[in-house]
């Protein structure tokens, strides 16, 4: 998103009259007694932090998409997944910046993307969402059966640690009194695994290390979401010495990523120490790590990718796979990030607002620096007035990587989707899946790859 002055549109006015029904943030939601068994002497402005059922919401219903998924789409997609990639997997990892692979889409990298997907698609089934579950926030399976019961049999991976992102939000003395899940500090974001089956080794070319990371789920991981300003990028996790301006990044991000407890360690101090062992143990034979996250956990894969290619030199090829990410820092995080050899592919759906935010992004193309004549030179002035502005504000953003970029309008079955529908992970699978290519972004026999909802 570029910032451009232009005149606004006149909207015809509509021959129809519209109805609209306003909730405000003051109104309670009727609560189930049968589904909400929290206290309720609270003040009324605490209990805004409740759950919400939705279905006891008095809001218009919405027609739900009703394809189903055949036998045959699943069969295709498994068959595109399982296909060698040994003697180019470098090239699938982003080695050459996916040069030529993604427009048209390439059939074995579609089934790479779809199987890091669902890497992701586990730590969402595994996760415990429920707020009056003793084991809230908490990951509902063992290491060993996580991928059987999240419905992914037959990875060729073993997990080797589960991971937990802490918020470093300070809570205020009334939390005490919110119900308990309100203050979920720490909680499970996801796992690391390890390629261990010789024939999926054999097929990948290489021993592969993924890191998968789910999207917000608690009420604090929310609230750091909310936190869309810039912070310096600390030095243990810099170290570019690219130009004057800092690498920069998003502060709740960060504050996910670095912040721990006396009990719990960060999710940056568990990754490095898993990938410091699991290079002691496979160092000297080909190998990978690719990190893989919807929504936060895109951001926090791009994060974490950032920090290992910095802490680990000489390091293994390091891949994201980011579904649906938000941006996550400045112009000077993204060379950064270039700079040590991190590849990042970029899942974008063009109707989901989630990709356009937070802040904004300003073109930095260098003629904006260079003199120039007459009435082009005070645009040039006024441009970088604007941008300096923003910058000011710490909400200057830039994108990162690679991106490959699909549209829920593409869909048949997407036509009249709401914002969350856009933003779905099971929607970018259904998505890439289908697609082709931008002049043909859609396959004429395209039938629905969705997954239950979570």
């Amino acid at each position: 998103m570029k910032l451009t002055i232009r005149p606004s549109s006149l909207v015809p006015t509509p021959k129809h009259k519209a109805t609209f029904t306003c909730y405000t943030l003051t109104q309670l939601p009727i609560v189930n007694p049968n589904q909400m068994t929290f206290t309720h002497n609270l003040p009324n402005w605490q209990q805004l932090l409740n759950p919400v059922d939705i279905r006891s919401l008095a809001l218009t219903p919405i027609t739900p998409i009703t394809t189903t998924t055949t036998t045959s789409t699943a069969a295709s997609s498994a068959a595109a997944a399982k296909q060698p990639i040994r003697k180019n997997w470098m090239e699938y990892q982003g080695f050459n910046n996916w040069e030529g692979l993604l427009d048209p889409l390439d059939a074995n990298l579609r089934g790479e993307i779809i199987r890091y997907g669902q890497f992701v698609d586990a730590a969402y089934k595994a996760f415990d969402f429920d707020p009056d579950s003793n084991s809230y926030a908490t990951c509902k399976y063992s290491k060993a059966s996580l991928f059987e019961n999240s419905g992914l049999p037959g990875t060729g991976y073993r997990i080797t640690k589960n991971l937990r992102a802490t918020s470093g939000i300070k809570l205020p003395s009334w939390i005490e009194k919110a119900p308990s899940w309100v203050a979920t500090q720490s909680s499970w974001i996801g796992y690391m695994a390890v390629c261990q089956d010789k024939e999926e080794i054999a097929r990948l070319g290489r021993r592969d290390v993924v890191i998968a990371f789910r999207g917000t789920a608690t009420c604090l991981e929310w609230l750091e979401n909310l936190r869309a300003t810039l912070t310096q990028l600390p030095s243990v996790l810099n170290n570019s010495g690219l130009d004057n301006c800092e690498p920069m990044v998003e502060s709740g991000f960060l504050s996910l990523y670095t912040s721990g407890t006396d009990l719990i360690p960060s999710l940056q101090q568990m990754v490095r120490q898993e990938i410091a062992r699991l290079l002691q143990s496979y160092g000297d034979e080909p190998l990978s790590i690719t990190f893989t996250g919807h929504s936060l956990g895109a951001a926090l894969a791009t994060l974490a990718a950032c920090d290992i290619k910095t802490t680990f030199n000489p390091s293994p090829l390091v891949t994201v796979m980011s579904f649906a990410g938000p941006r996550v820092g400045n112009s000077s995080f993204r060379r950064n990030l270039d700079k040590k050899g991190a590849k990042v592919l970029r899942i974008v759906n063009s109707d989901d607002v989630i990709t356009k935010i937070p802040g904004f992004v300003i073109d930095d193309n260098e003629r904006r620096h260079k003199a120039c004549d007459g009435g082009f030179r005070k645009a040039v002035e006024f441009q970088n007035w604007i941008q300096k502005k923003v910058e000011d504000t710490q909400l200057s953003y830039a994108e990162v990587g690679k991106e490959l970029r699909l549209s829920s309008k593409d869909s048949p079955y997407l036509m009249g989707t709401n914002v969350s529908t856009c933003h779905e992970l099971s929607t970018y699978l259904h998505l890439v899946d289908n697609f082709q290519s931008s002049k043909c972004p859609f396959k004429a026999t395209a039938k629905r790859l969705f997954s239950k909802k979570h």
